[in-house]
């Protein structure tokens, strides 16, 4: 109990140490009336009831821990208290030192008791320098998001430096309480943003700003990096809506990394044409003249120096700029068309038309119409009862920039002409005319009549865009009836694991790419492209998809290529109708798509943001009898996963769980998660806009979205129901949380407690966790760290090894492979309890393991999933 000079804030009367005592014999026995009526009995017996509860607190700490406390419960009746007595409300000299013990007290209290505390004392109406001067003492002491928390709650930020505030938090990697910092301060969100641009300057050594902060409690500098800090910048700025021209250097980076992306898809992946690839380039690099030379420079390397000076010619760039060699290059360039260049061309027409599909109906039947009486052909002609058209949109590609993508281009295919609809012109006209609400009500009428079928490939995401675009069409796909996304179709078409014949020949669904090295690419075709080459014969050229479609006019290339794209989806349905058994579907299949929406109304609540479920991650715009078919349960030892860098949360719950899951570190590409799926057969776990990349890049049912805005525990959650992962008790830490291998080596206490005696004590990262049970399956990998835990109550037995191949070399314990059991990191003390005996030592990573508390917990966690077998050696009772 602490009481020394401020005693005399407590004139005489009960002792409110004495009340406390009443008190927490009530709080013990849980009679939670007689403790309300014995708080509010001692209060009034109390002359001073503030500083009663100050001496109560001082003289306790069970309100330092989280959760609901006696010193919580407490506090709160008091607040409640107070406004039915403010006659007990201090003033003046004795309020100011009451807000002195207050303040003492804050520095130590969970969050739940610091609102209650500062209404209680009135800490808002405090002397603001003498506040500011305590926050800075907690910064000081090292207590930075403690000094964080109070400034949000006392509202001290315009009065701080925020690169000093937050700078130990981004350290941290405490983001979220950077964001509530700055959350009510515009003008504090553009510094934090410029700061952390400041911070990506080419120049800048980001280990300046973390030496400072090496002794930093939890410092993560392997999260502190270019990196995360584009990524944090490019989020901040959307979320808080700001001018991205704030921010020049992270836009100058997302800028080379989109280059390097144009040149790797036009010279390695070969999957772009020349016109295309020129018109991003063009738009990537405009005027600046850091990005004009990041471009010579790559030209020097994938081209030669006679492209890299017509480059330097267009972009007007100054001498001095070019490296050796471009400079004598631009002064023999001569500017002039090529005979060879005309005669290339030449042969690459005749190439497509040989290799890929092509339109069926004349140049003169495709209709780009920029005007609103242009349109009113098209829609007497599309809105008839019985009708069947091909719908799909073009917009430019983000290339990760902020926003959602606007719909540039509308194509409506009929059986006889194609029309493409150039939206950003209707809108503007619309926007100048004053009838915005036009274009919206035919295409909403066209979506909405069940009478017309409306044919599309993915339509969920094109309908998303389509509202970003207009907000008058942002419940389209709710009103949407007679919908048919022929990506079930290919979802099935995929599954059937036959030959499809088409007449006399034989295409092998799990071959496509069985022609793309005679037509010169390298990649094989994918998405709609593969479909139309597994129903029509020919893929699509899709070299045009990555065009921008802002641009006007478009080329002819653009034009033939938006038309291709709706017109095919007719003949994929009329030849799949006709005869579906061929290609392997259902003979009912006329009956179970026409004039069926397959697209859903939204549930109240979901677990997916995204509307198209298979094992893709997108829910199938099916009947109920098909959605309501879960897949044939499995177990974790029958499922493996990769996780992209955003999702190592959830990848460590999945693990928990005995999931074999690989993760990607911060700096991996989001490709990689592609590239080790295809080569160890696993399902790719992943969020947002790299769904859209990755899932069609694996077969189908291999990649899944999951919600990014849910908390880990929710999405494995939903990543094991959607999988159908049955989960049992010899499941839970069958696999080490480090490294994910499944094979352990069982060291009794005795012998452990020799193994540590006799090694000394050294530094280590931390290599010791609670352990409950393990299989002995060798694993496939080994990823990123899991957090320890140390709890140490027993929760399951854990079968394992024998000792056996264990030597002692130094102070290091080594297993028969090479792997040094990390003994330094067993707590002190543990060794001596009774109830331990055995620990468990991963033979890969060298972690140990014990049984405690943490299976308990993970167990309540994920009563949903969890199965009881028969074999199971024990269950572990939930309390």
């Amino acid at each position: 109990m602490n009481q020394d000079s401020d005693s005399s804030d407590q004139p005489a009367g009960q002792d409110p140490v004495l009340l406390l005592k009443t008190l927490q014999l009530l709080w013990t026995k849980k009679e939670m009336k007689k403790l309300k009526e014995e708080i509010r009995r001692g209060f009034a017996g109390l002359e001073d009831p503030l500083a009663g509860l100050l001496d109560m607190l001082e003289s306790s700490s069970d309100w330092k821990g989280k959760g609901h406390s006696l010193g919580y419960y407490i506090t709160t009746e008091l607040q409640l208290w107070i406004k039915e007595h403010p006659a007990v409300q201090q003033s003046g000299i004795k309020l100011k030192k009451l807000q002195a013990r207050a303040l003492r007290i804050l520095a130590q209290c969970p969050a739940n008791l610091l609102d209650p505390l500062i209404s209680i004392y009135q800490l808002h109406t405090a002397d603001r320098n003498y506040l500011l001067g305590h926050v800075s003492h907690l910064y000081h002491k090292g207590d930075y998001k403690e000094a964080a928390i109070l400034s949000i709650k006392l509202k001290l930020q315009p009065d701080q430096d925020v690169e000093k505030m937050c700078t130990p938090l981004l350290l941290q990697d405490k983001t979220n309480l950077v964001e509530d910092y700055v959350a009510e301060y515009p003008e504090l969100q553009s510094k934090l943003l410029q700061i952390l641009d400041t911070w990506c300057e080419p120049g800048f050594n980001i280990r300046d700003i973390t030496r400072q902060y090496q002794g930093v409690f939890r410092y993560k500098p392997d999260k502190f990096n270019r990196k995360m800090l584009s990524k944090l910048v490019f989020r901040l700025l959307d979320q808080f809506n700001v001018d991205p021209a704030l921010c020049p250097n992270v836009i100058n980076q997302r800028h080379l990394r989109t280059l390097n992306y144009l040149f790797y898809k036009r010279f390695v992946e070969k999957t772009m044409t020349q016109e295309n690839w020129t018109d991003h380039v063009q738009s990537t690099v405009g005027e600046n003249r850091c990005l004009q030379g990041h471009l010579i420079q790559l030209l020097i390397s994938y081209c030669d120096l006679n492209t890299a000076a017509r480059w330097a010619e267009r972009c007007n760039l100054p001498k001095e700029m070019l490296p050796y060699g471009v400079a004598d290059e631009l002064q023999k360039l001569q500017i002039q068309e090529r005979v060879e260049e005309a005669t290339k061309a030449g042969n690459y027409e005749e190439s497509k038309k040989r290799d890929y599909y092509q339109l069926p109906i004349p140049r003169a039947n495709i209709h780009f119409l920029q005007t609103w009486e242009e349109t009113l052909q098209c829609w007497e002609k599309v809105l008839q009862p019985g009708q069947v058209v091909g719908i799909d949109m073009e917009w430019r590609p983000s290339f990760g920039m902020v926003g959602k993508p606007r719909v540039s281009l509308l194509q409506i295919a009929l059986k006889d002409e194609v029309f493409l609809l150039d939206l950003p012109r209707l809108l503007e006209q619309a926007e100048t005319e004053g009838e915005k609400e036009k274009l919206p009500r035919f295409i909403q009428m066209l979506y909405s009549d069940a009478a017309i079928t409306k044919l599309g490939y993915g339509m969920s995401g094109d309908l998303n865009s389509l509202a970003a675009t207009w907000s008058a069409l942002k419940d389209t796909d709710k009103q949407a009836q007679g919908v048919v996304d022929l990506l079930r179709v290919d979802k099935q078409l995929q599954k059937s694991s036959i030959d499809w014949k088409k007449g006399s020949r034989k295409v092998d669904v799990l071959s496509p790419e069985q022609n793309y090295e005679a037509r010169g690419f390298r990649q094989p075709e994918k998405g709609l492209s593969l479909l139309v080459q597994h129903v029509l014969g020919k893929p699509l050229d899709k070299t045009e998809q990555l065009s921008n479609w802002e641009k006007r006019p478009l080329r002819e290339e653009q034009i033939l290529y938006a038309a291709s794209d709706a017109y095919c989806l007719l003949e994929i349905y009329e030849k799949l109708c006709k005869d579906p058994a061929s290609f392997g579907l259902n003979s009912d299949l006329t009956e179970s798509l026409v004039g069926k929406s397959s697209i859903k109304p939204r549930a109240k609540k979901q677990l997916n943001k995204q509307e198209v479920p298979s094992p893709s991650g997108q829910q199938c715009k099916g009947s109920k009898k098909e959605t309501s078919c879960p897949p044939a349960p499995i177990s974790p030892k029958e499922f493996s996963v990769v996780c992209d860098n955003m999702l190592q949360g959830l990848g460590r719950y999945l693990r928990c769980l005995g999931v074999d899951v690989r993760m990607l570190e911060n700096e991996d590409d989001h490709r990689k998660a592609a590239e080790i799926a295809r080569q160890e057969g696993r399902v790719i776990l992943t969020s947002g806009l790299p769904y859209q990349t990755l899932q069609s890049q694996v077969a189908e049912g291999r990649c899944f979205s999951v919600n990014c805005s849910e908390k880990a525990k929710e999405q494995a959650l939903q990543v094991l129901k959607h999988f159908n992962v049955q989960v049992s008790l010899s499941d839970i830490f069958s696999r080490c949380q480090v490294c994910n291998c499944d094979k352990y080596l069982k060291v009794s206490r005795e012998r452990m407690r020799q193994l540590v005696e006799s090694s000394r004590q050294v530094p280590g990262d931390g290599g010791a966790g609670c352990l409950v049970r393990c299989e002995e399956k060798p694993s496939q990998s080994c990823d990123a760290a899991m957090p320890a835990c140390n709890a140490a109550q027993p929760g399951y037995a854990l079968h394992g090894e024998q000792l056996e191949g264990l030597e002692q070399h130094g102070t290091s314990v080594v297993l028969a492979g090479g792997t040094v059991l990390q003994i330094a990191a067993i707590p002190p003390g543990l060794l001596d309890k009774a109830e331990l005996t055995n620990f468990y030592c991963c033979t890969r990573c060298g972690k140990v393991f014990w049984e405690g508390s943490h299976f308990g917990r993970i167990v309540s966690q994920f009563q949903d999933v969890l199965v009881t077998t028969g074999d199971e050696r024990c269950i572990y009772e939930l309390s």
